[in-house]
């Protein structure tokens, strides 16, 4: 059975997704994804992922603000699609939208739902100390990632683990499961839907730059996970040796108990060492105020040259 597919996304994170429809043999009839958007130093009003790896395939692209009105659900219908796609869109399909294609829609998302339902369910899932992440393909229905899944790929969640790497691994997966759901729909198959359970239901706030500030008063396995969880954006931030650093990579050790939080135990070649309320946390990579990420090693150089001069 061919199928005609309508694809939403828009962020990196999508572009597997895309590519496993078009790999997969469906037509991809239209592409949906946000409006170009200012990016870059010069502010520059840049093409979603999407929409670039759209355009370079020759997929018309459709740009809405909203799908909310009636022009905008003539224009999705006249693509006649038997299945919408939806990945990390970053817009509210209304249930009038739902009901246009003919097998509904599917949505790939990176969590275990019903846990991390939500914006930043990557990020959320490494701040929490979980131990396994994973995708889910299900199918859409009005409420917030509510709807009963179809098919689910899992992956532990490593201690090395940062939300890029992790961001990646299920950008692959949601790739793998969004294949061989369309793969086995396209040879007659009828998946069955698992309702999700109504307990352990958690939402995966978008994420707020704020959050990125470390709190030393924190214990040190937490702020080892806001480290990573914050990698590549918005990257931790914290008051370490008299100044403001984006700390990139770090570590849980065990720390002097009666110190100080934010108190700095050691500068060394293998790390910055600071107090936290429980232990302590060695920095290993990190950013100063306008300038590019370095090693702790090359940070504690540079400060004994400026100490010495």
């Amino acid at each position: 059975m061919k199928l005609r597919v309508v694809f939403a996304g828009t962020p990196d994170f999508s572009v597997p997704c895309l590519e496993a429809c078009r790999a997969s043999g469906a037509e991809v009839v239209a592409v949906y994804t946000q409006p170009d958007r200012p990016a870059g130093r010069g502010r520059k009003l840049t093409p979603s992922p999407v929409k670039q790896a759209a355009l370079a395939a020759g997929i018309p692209v459709e740009q809405p603000e909203s799908l909310k009105s009636e022009d905008a659900r003539a224009t999705l219908a006249a693509y006649a699609p038997d299945l919408m796609i939806v990945v990390a869109y970053g817009l509210i399909l209304p249930r009038k939208v739902l009901a246009i294609p003919r097998l509904g829609c599917w949505n790939v998302h990176a969590s275990l739902l019903p846990r991390w339902r939500g914006a930043a369910p990557i990020q959320r899932a490494i701040l929490a100390g979980d131990a396994e992440s994973g995708v889910d393909l299900m199918q859409m229905e009005a409420g917030l990632d509510t709807g009963p899944v179809l098919l689910e790929r899992r992956t532990p969640i490593g201690r090395d683990d940062t939300g890029g790497s992790l961001h990646d691994r299920l950008a692959a997966l949601g790739a793998e499961v969004l294949a061989e759901g369309l793969s086995r729909v396209m040879a007659g198959e009828t998946l069955l839907p698992r309702p999700q359970p109504e307990e352990g239901v958690t939402y995966a706030h978008k994420l707020d730059k704020a959050e990125a500030r470390l709190d030393f008063s924190r214990p040190a396995q937490a702020l080892e996970r806001q480290v990573r969880a914050f990698d590549p954006w918005p990257v931790a931030e914290g008051d370490i040796h008299d100044e403001t650093l984006r700390v990139w990579a770090a570590h849980a050790i065990e720390g002097q108990p009666g110190t100080a939080p934010g108190t700095v135990l050691t500068m060394t070649r293998d790390g910055i060492d600071v107090a936290c309320g429980e232990g302590a946390l060695r920095v290993t990579a990190l950013q100063r105020a306008g300038g590019k990420r370095i090693s702790a090693a090359d940070y504690v150089n540079a400060t004994k040259t400026r100490s010495a001069s």
